[in-house]
């Protein structure tokens, strides 16, 4: 019996969990359990994204997502200026911002015909440029009400977190039981034999390019929120991170297939490696390296389990 591939990532989120807690002598099980479901969140959140962009196939994926956060948690900080009952219009300008970049990104690779990756590379460094524009130095506070949403826990379990899960299942059943799931499955394995089924692949694919945005948008105005601040380099781990949690995950990089659970998964596991790493006292190129040596590890078995196939 073959095992799901969002198996292996929750068992190795496990792994890391028990050996984490061995390295501190077991101390702060409840701590680490509710560090990894915060921070965890975050790397969720642009994980489903870029999951939806990679399933459309070969040579999809969103660099721009740490800028897309970045420039979403300046603006929807400068606008709410920490004024109380301001949340909700932070919220719509950080969504709004999402989907203007999700518009250009997609308008550049559509009209331009330029490679996703050349694309979404070449438009961060203009929206890293907005932010820096737009936060001049300034660290904004959120206003008390949202940091204590961002920062708080219902029934034991981060506030984040749930909006995760929320969003998780709501991939899940646009995926399993939408038109639009379905025909981005169809287009992410063959795009040709899709459009000849009349499936309109370029809106589809214009759908998936404004959906990771917004879903960057809104990683970056929780974070915002959560670490109370827009730092100009606060998106900056989460582009690796947001790869990494797809590949780990059990997604095909190779398109037209998704794991949900698996990037929830994948991302606790890259939040506890990080965890493990701190105990040992590892610096950051070393984090950097495993995790670069996971993807490949995964990448070339999941290349050659096809190959046998």
């Amino acid at each position: 019996m073959t095992m799901r591939p969002w198996v292996w990532a929750w068992a190795a989120a496990g792994l890391a969990f028990v050996i984490t807690l061995m390295l501190t002598s077991g101390r702060g099980a409840g701590e680490l359990a509710y560090a990894a479901l915060s921070f965890g969140a975050f790397a969720a959140i642009v994980g489903l994204g870029q999951m939806l962009v990679i399933t459309l196939g070969p040579g999809n994926v969103d660099l721009s997502i740490p800028a897309c956060m970045t420039l979403s948690g300046t603006l929807a900080l400068k606008t709410m200026g920490s004024d109380p009952n301001t949340a909700l219009l932070g919220l719509v300008v950080a969504l709004a911002t999402g989907f203007g970049v999700g518009c250009v990104n997609f308008l550049l690779i559509w009209l331009l015909r330029l490679p996703p990756i050349i694309a979404t590379l070449a438009a961060s460094l203009i929206y890293q440029s907005l932010a820096i524009w737009s936060n001049r130095g300034l660290r904004i506070k959120p206003p008390e009400g949202l940091a204590d949403f961002a920062t708080g826990r219902f029934v034991g379990v981060p506030n984040v977190a749930w909006v995760a899960l929320i969003l998780a299942v709501i991939v899940w059943v646009t995926l399993e039981r939408a038109v639009w799931g379905r025909w981005l499955l169809a287009s992410g394995q063959n795009a040709r034999a899709a459009r000849l089924a009349g499936i309109p692949v370029e809106a589809v694919r214009a759908a998936t390019y404004l959906s990771v945005s917004v879903f960057a948008a809104l990683a970056g105005y929780l974070l915002a929120s959560f670490s109370g601040g827009a730092a100009l380099n606060m998106g900056a781990e989460y582009l690796l991170t947001s790869i990494a949690v797809v590949v780990i995950g059990g997604s095909s990089i190779a398109g037209g297939n998704s794991n949900v659970p698996g990037v929830i998964g994948a991302a606790l596991f890259m939040f506890l490696v990080v965890s493990m790493l701190n105990s040992y006292g590892a610096g950051a190129g070393i984090k950097s390296v495993l995790t670069g040596t996971i993807i490949i590890a995964i990448v070339i078995a999941a290349s050659t389990r096809r190959s046998r196939q």
